[in-house]
């Protein structure tokens, strides 16, 4: 089981995405920013380093949003998604990754990894209600 954390970032009413390389498993679609938990790392240290390896951002109170846990048919992956709200720098693709604000309702349309899928629902649930 690959342990991963994601950030859900937002400001104004949308939310940061990136997007995933061609190359890589699922890829070429839309995800959260964020990666592996490396050994010995706390899921919030290892989201504070990939948000300032991925993006250039310093990100501050994360709060975990949801846990999941994804079987694809090559892997399996238990993802821990935390929401951020504050954070310092200007977000870019310090990966060469296209970097994208959407509004909250456009992430319907975009096409995520299976494994966000339920994220993208809670996140739209938690908008509209």
């Amino acid at each position: 089981m690959i342990k991963v954390v994601a950030a859900i970032i937002t400001a104004d009413d949308k939310v940061l995405l990136s997007k995933r390389p061609k190359s890589k498993h699922q890829g070429n679609k839309w995800e959260f920013p964020g990666g592996k938990v490396d050994s010995g790392e706390t899921f919030v240290e290892a989201l504070m380093r990939e948000c300032k390896e991925e993006l250039g951002i310093s990100i501050q109170e994360p709060l975990l949003f949801d846990s999941i846990k994804h079987h694809y048919t090559d892997k399996s992956v238990e993802l821990h998604f935390y929401s951020v709200r504050s954070f310092d720098g200007s977000p870019r693709g310090m990966e060469g990754q296209e970097v994208q604000w959407f509004s909250i309702l456009e992430i319907e349309r975009l096409e995520f990894p299976e494994a966000n899928k339920a994220i993208v629902t809670k996140l739209l649930n938690e908008f509209i209600n």
